[in-house]
């Protein structure tokens, strides 16, 4: 009996296109397997297709599309032992710079079907929205503060044309809008406070920048870099030290490692740049709780 595939694909990703599916689906075939291609009518539709994937038992599944769509996939597939691929279509592609997938989709197949699953570790975050408890995981990140009100400004029409363009516009749209409350973060027994924070669980953010470049998906920890400044002279600063490397020297930035963060406060929230929700919250990272082929 062939081994079955089921690839799930975001058809607005940036790159995405019938003909890369195709591909995908005849490079597979000529390989042996058998594949299913679904596809996303809806925002969350991935995890719903993630879930009912995995009680089919494949021997893979390949998330076809960005950074959201690899994040709905690995909320469905959290905790099972079906292994996850990832085939970048999307706007930035962060978890592929990540992990060194190529944006190739001969190259990301090749990968997918040849090397072995590693098991990683997943950020959790919980929110209380209208007294029910929210609980979603991450692999990249979450932005607490100035970026993740950025991203809740974000427009999406203005996303699917522009693409990375809309997170830029947004960004600078926060910059001369913004009235940040400040943060008090809770961590290892102590109490830090702050206006923004990055609680990061891979290196990358963004594209090739790095805010939290310690950390590793197959390490059980989280890394918290900590911006207390609240002016936008600040953000700026921290922007261009972020762009070069040197944030992270900045007497008003703390870096700390940590299991479990707790925050209190009144700010937005993003994760894997997708918006979340709003503060206060808890994150916490589950030791190889996903199994990811790369």
């Amino acid at each position: 009996m062939k081994s079955s595939i089921i690839l799930i694909s975001n058809p607005v990703a940036k790159r995405a296109s019938e003909r890369k599916n195709e591909k995908a689906y005849r490079l597979l075939k000529s390989k042996g397997y058998e594949v299913e291609i679904v596809s996303t009518k809806y925002k969350g539709h991935a995890e719903v297709l993630a879930i009912e994937a995995i009680k089919r038992s494949p021997a893979l599944v390949i998330a076809a599309g960005g950074d959201g769509t690899f994040n709905e996939v690995i909320n469905g597939i959290a905790g099972s032992e079906i292994p996850m691929a990832i085939l970048p279509l999307g706007t930035t592609n962060v978890l592929a710079k990540e992990l060194d997938i190529t944006e190739n989709v001969e190259g990301a197949i090749e990968i997918a079907v040849g090397r072995t699953p590693k098991k990683i570790s997943l950020g959790k975050i919980i929110i209380t929205h209208h007294s029910s408890l929210i609980t979603r995981y991450f692999i990249l990140m979450a932005g607490i503060g100035f970026d993740g009100e950025a991203v809740f400004g974000i427009n999406e029409t203005i996303k699917k044309i522009s693409g990375k363009g809309s997170y830029i516009f947004s960004g600078i749209r926060t910059l001369f809008r913004f009235n940040l409350g400040e943060l008090t973060l809770l961590i290892n027994g102590k109490s830090y406070s702050g206006y923004s924070t990055v609680i990061g669980n891979t290196a990358k953010y963004g594209g090739h920048f790095k805010i939290t470049p310690d950390a590793r998906l197959t390490e059980p920890i989280l890394y918290v870099c900590i911006f207390k400044g609240k002016k936008r002279l600040d953000i700026l600063r921290y922007f261009f030290g972020v762009l070069k490397g040197s944030h992270l020297r900045f007497k008003d930035v703390e870096y700390l490692k940590a299991k479990i963060v707790e925050i209190q406060g009144n700010a937005h929230i993003q994760i894997d740049g997708d918006y979340f929700g709003m503060t206060p919250a808890k994150v916490e990272i589950i030791p190889d709780i996903v199994r990811l082929v790369y």
